[in-house]
């Protein structure tokens, strides 16, 4: 259920530059006048500036630049998503907070953000690097789609985060197979997706990510500058995560949409158009073989289509993917 704060946020977002009296604010959300007074207290000690006028209400005229519950849903441009949110100053990771959340029946579009991961990782646990910089966040969704379809959404999230950030910033993004976005061949964005549920249904699915958004190369280790970007580094300019977030949370709710309407055969045209080294030569490595071959492509589910080491296509469910000058 969205909070009262949520939805008095919504309802300033939407008067823009209107006044709206206490009375009205009082009626919309059930709460006495005295209530709605100690609200925007709050919401002035959160770092916003609010005109009040005795004859005409209240009117937010200024918000902080910080990542905060508040300062996300002023001006969010969903109908459902990110509507609830759970923001932290530092944990050790947002997928653990997540799991907390979803057990807590946390609702659907619940997105969980953080300022700095002290134990970030990425899929096969490998560690991430997740400073004061970045963007660190975990989407809990609630999917009606059977467990062996949840990997489509790794897929999804990437389309819809390289739409967004697209859009934003106007840098080429590429999709790199199954959770990383890129710019040229290094990495901006990397993706990890959970699922609980039992074998003919899904209780919630996690879908982290974690996006380098104002780092310099300073930032990082010597031993990643090489293989690791962010957005501030290809476009020379600093960032409002928030406008970040909100443009991701609007872009995953119109293709999640999409994708429950219309399945993964919907997104899969817009996943290839940016799929980095489609029908070129790469590197793979499952659990028992490594070799070189031509990425193909992707099945109606996601899985990788590549020449196998005799030159016919396999289908993979599970593999890195590397390429030649790595």
């Amino acid at each position: 259920m969205e909070s009262t704060r949520s939805r008095l946020i919504r309802l300033l977002s939407k008067s823009k530059e209107s006044y709206i009296s206490g009375q009205t604010l009082s009626e919309a959300l059930g709460i006495s006048r005295n209530a709605i007074w100690k609200h925007m207290k709050d919401l002035e000690n959160d770092g916003y500036t609010i005109d009040a006028k005795r004859s005409q209400g209240y009117r937010i005229v200024s918000f902080p630049d910080k990542v905060s519950s508040n300062t996300i849903r002023w001006g969010l441009e969903t109908t459902w998503m990110g509507h609830h949110i759970i923001h932290r100053t530092s944990v050790l990771s947002t997928q653990l907070i997540g799991h907390e959340a979803a057990r807590d029946n946390a609702p659907d579009g619940t997105m969980i953000i953080a300022e700095e991961q002290t134990a970030g990782r990425g899929r096969m646990k490998k560690n991430w690097f997740s400073d004061k910089e970045g963007l660190w966040s975990t989407l809990l969704l609630r999917p009606p789609i059977p467990p062996n379809k949840a990997s489509e959404l790794t897929l999804l999230a990437a389309v819809a985060l390289r739409e967004a950030l697209h859009e934003l910033t106007g840098l080429s993004i590429g999709i790199k197979w199954p959770n990383d976005l890129l710019i040229g061949d290094k990495k901006l964005c990397g993706i990890l997706t959970e699922m609980q549920g039992e074998q003919d249904r899904i209780d919630y699915v996690l879908i982290g990510s974690g996006l380098n958004v104002n780092q310099d190369e300073a930032s990082w280790d010597a031993s990643i500058r090489d293989i690791a970007t962010s957005l501030k580094i290809e476009s020379g300019k600093q960032w409002d995560k928030k406008e970040i977030v909100q443009r991701i949370l609007k872009h995953f709710e119109n293709m999640y949409e999409l994708y429950l309407e219309a399945g993964f055969q919907a997104i899969k045209p817009k996943w290839e158009e940016h799929a980095f080294k489609i029908g070129e030569n790469i590197n793979i490595k499952t659990f028992h073989q490594a070799w070189s071959g031509k990425f193909l492509g992707i099945t109606d589910e996601g899985a990788l289509i590549a020449e196998s080491p005799d030159g016919t296509p396999v289908t993979l469910y599970s593999a890195e993917i590397a390429w030649f000058d790595r």
